[in-house]
Order: C-alpha cells, then sequence, then structure tokens
C-alpha cells in the first residue's frame, strides 16, 4: 500500500480509499443538519448496512477495500502523529480532555475524532454547541473529498466548510505518518508551506475538493469551479499539476450553478467506459437549457489563464477525451432533476464499462440498458445469481439498495477515493 496509481476514472479498481458510516451518524441532530451539509438526518444501522453491500460487492469483485478508521488507528500508534492530530485541539478543548485525548489508545481515539466526544454525563446540555466537546463527522463516509489522487502523488484537499476541516486534519496525519502511506509522495498540502506556497487559511483562503475533481487521463484532469471549489482553488491545484513531473497538460473548468443540487463536479458528471459518461444533460450537453461555462487552462503555459471555451465534452474531445454523453434520468426532464438529485450521474467504475449506482435512480438504468448495459442487483451478485467479470469487457451497471445513503447526498463516486486504478489503452 505503499504506492497510489490513478490516471483514469475507468481503469480496472484495485485499492479503494472508503469509510463506513459510524456512530458519527447517529449523534447528527436535526438542528445541526444545515452546518453539517446534510439534508436529513440518516438511520445510522440501514445506512451502515448499504454501505456494507457496497463494501461486499467490492470484495467479491477483486477490489482490495481500505478502511480509513482502521488506518488512523494505525496512525495513532505513533506518538507524532498524535502530536500532530491533537495539536489543533489545544486551545479550543479543557485540559482534562486533552489529557485524556493524550492517554486514549489509538483505537478509541480515533472513534473519539470521528465519532465526536459528548460532555460528561453530569452535564446538563442545551445549546447545540454544549451537546458534543468534539462535534462528530457524518460526512468522512464521502472519502471522494478530503485527498485527491493525481497520478502517483497525493494533493491534500483544502475543504470549504468548518464542518469538513477536521475531515482534512485526518487525511492528512495519514499521508504524513502512516508507516505505509507516508512514502506517497504529497503534491500540496494546504497544511504546510513549503517553497512558495502560502499556508491556506483566513477568509479568502482557496477551496478545492475531490469530488470537483475528475482524472480523465494521463493528460486530462476535469475540475468543477462550484461552491466547494474557488478560483483561488483552482490556481493552487493548476500550479501544483504544472510542477508534475509527466502529469497533466490540460485542466478542463466546468463552472457549477451555485446550488444545493451541484455541491461537486461528481454530481453532474462521472465516466463509466472509455467512451461514454453518465451526465446531467441540461447542464453538460451542448444547447442544454442550463448549459455551464466551460474553461481550460493550458497547464504548460507561464501564464496559465482561463480560456473560454463552446462547451465541455468538445473541449475533452480537442484533448483526447471523447466521450459520448448518457443523461441520468432519460430524456424526461422531470426524471433528469430527480435522479441528478439522488446522484444518478455519480457512479463508480470498477473497470471500463463495469459500474455501480444506487437502484433508486430507475430512469437512469433503463437509459444504461438501452445503450447495452446489463442491469443487475448487487444482492444477487452476492447470493450468486448473477456473475461479473470485470475483465470479459461486459458492459454492466449493479444496483445498490440505496434508501439511506442516497439521503446522504452523495453516490458511490462519493463515497469512495481509488488509491490503484489499471492503466486504460
Amino acid at each position: 500500500m505503499n504506492s497510489v496509481q490513478v490516471t483514469s476514472e475507468i481503469g480496472r479498481l484495485r485499492r479503494v480509499l472508503v469509510h463506513e458510516p459510524g456512530r458519527e451518524v447517529d449523534h447528527m441532530l436535526p438542528s445541526m443538519m444545515e452546518e453539517l451539509l446534510f439534508d436529513d438526518i440518516l438511520f445510522g444501522d440501514a445506512a451502515r448496512d448499504e454501505h456494507r453491500q457496497f463494501q461486499r460487492v467490492l470484495e467479491l469483485l477483486g477490489v482490495e477495500v481500505v478502511e480509513v478508521q482502521s488506518l488512523l488507528a494505525e496512525t495513532l500508534q505513533s506518538a507524532d502523529a498524535r502530536n500532530w492530530v491533537l495539536d489543533p485541539f489545544r486551545n479550543v478543548l479543557p485540559r482534562p480532555l486533552l489529557e485524556e485525548l493524550g492517554a486514549t489508545e489509538p483505537v478509541a481515539l480515533a472513534e473519539m475524532l470521528i465519532q465526536g466526544v459528548r460532555p460528561a454525563p453530569a452535564h446538563s446540555a442545551s445549546a447545540i454547541d454544549e451537546l458534543f466537546e468534539i462535534p462528530p463527522l457524518p460526512n468522512l463516509c464521502f472519502q471522494r473529498d478530503p485527498q485527491l489522487v493525481i497520478g502517483s502523488q497525493i494533493v491534500l484537499s483544502s475543504m470549504a466548510t468548518p464542518a469538513r476541516w477536521r475531515e482534512a486534519l485526518l487525511a492528512g496525519t495519514l499521508f504524513r505518518f502512516h508507516p505505509q502511506l507516508a512514502q506517497i509522495p504529497i503534491l500540496l498540502d494546504p497544511m504546510v508551506p513549503g517553497g512558495n506556497e502560502p499556508v491556506l487559511l483566513g477568509p479568502r483562503r482557496p477551496h478545492f475538493e475531490g469530488g470537483d475533481t475528475l482524472v480523465l487521463s494521463h493528460n486530462v484532469i476535469a475540475v468543477g469551479y462550484s461552491e466547494r471549489t474557488n478560483r483561488s482553488g483552482v490556481h493552487h491545484l493548476a500550479r501544483a499539476c504544472a510542477r508534475m513531473e509527466g502529469g497533466p497538460r490540460w485542466m478542463v473548468l466546468m463552472e457549477l450553478p451555485g446550488e444545493r443540487a451541484f455541491m461537486h463536479l461528481d454530481t453532474a458528471l462521472t465516466p463509466i467506459d472509455r467512451d461514454a459518461c453518465l451526465v446531467y444533460a441540461p447542464l453538460v450537453e451542448p444547447g442544454g437549457p442550463e448549459q455551464a461555462r466551460v474553461f481550460e487552462i493550458d497547464l504548460h503555459a507561464p501564464e496559465r489563464t482561463w480560456v473560454t471555451c463552446s462547451d465541455f465534452l468538445s473541449t475533452l474531445r480537442r484533448h483526447g477525451v471523447d466521450l459520448q454523453p448518457i443523461p441520468c434520468g432519460g430524456r424526461d426532464r422531470v426524471s433528469q432533476q430527480r435522479e441528478q438529485w439522488t446522484d444518478g450521474a455519480n457512479v463508480l467504475a470498477l473497470a471500463p464499462g463495469v459500474i455501480v449506482m444506487y437502484d433508486r435512480n430507475v430512469a437512469t438504468a433503463d437509459e444504461l440498458a438501452r445503450v447495452g448495459f446489463r442491469v443487475i442487483r448487487g444482492r444477487d451478485l452476492l447470493l450468486g445469481r448473477e456473475q461479473v467479470d470485470l475483465d470479459a469487457g461486459e458492459r454492466v451497471c449493479i444496483l445498490l439498495e440505496s434508501h439511506e445513503l442516497s439521503r446522504a447526498r452523495g453516490g458511490p463516486h462519493c463515497l469512495t477515493h481509488p488509491l490503484v486504478r489499471d492503466p486504460v489503452d
């Protein structure tokens, strides 16, 4: 596990980072939803059951599933790692709690940092900010965001909202101190100044998150210019990619609407095969009623300016990435909006043409079947009623149970961060 390699969104998946929703989901209150970026509170047991089915599908198909909480517990065996991760708490937590955290064994400390810490039972709390000494991290299940794997290097994200800052701290702890992960080169770390890179703090600090970045080929990455990734964040990411030896030449930007439905680029588009992608058609397709503005940056140019382009797909085509759009929700405008909201365009490719998707997006599954995908249920795969061979070249869509997970507003692409994919011819 001491290396990463991702040069596409569709190469056969070998190793992937996940986090099963834990007690942090059960600790979220209705009054905390807006602050924690949720639209509803989840039934944790059901969400965990659905996530476990997802993990078992991955494992059955030969993907190594790596759990973030286990990695964190292994990392916290190091005194340096423990000091690093606890340092930001030193001026905000009571001394007795800090001492308790410092003395807690690694597995329990990892749980506390993720699930949150409540005051002692005798404490009478009424205000929300008194209910937790350390608030829970219910978004940690969305492992796409706290880091980016580009080629063989890591970019640690600069999260846009305070609710997710600790996720970036934990990701930085893993890739800085874990015995194996620490050997992976870090291309950009917003928490550590180096060279000409400032510390990314303050009200105008750069934001960039993993869900806004798609690695489309050795030569091209796509980035969402969104409510989670701002212009300054794009600049820092472009500068980092420009100094990669053998890194991408082109960055293609899509300006996303400032709406809850479009948190990241991967809520509007995800590649599913060498020549196809699932899209929210009104935003992505040329001439669509909500067509996004598109720009390109030549990462090898000295100025790295934003050049306006006609549309997203034709810009990719000029740079060697030819993707035919398949509309999530089919061609019905009502189904398109409903199923984009429930992550119909947010799917994970396990190999070229083999994807996993939420089962509630029925119109999207029907559209995939229409263009030649065999649509099966994950449960049938696990029970042996269906078979899938990732090397067979067959187009397959595996439907995952999604009553609770889909209410968290993130699909299979959001729930995972690939660490190793095979190259794509």
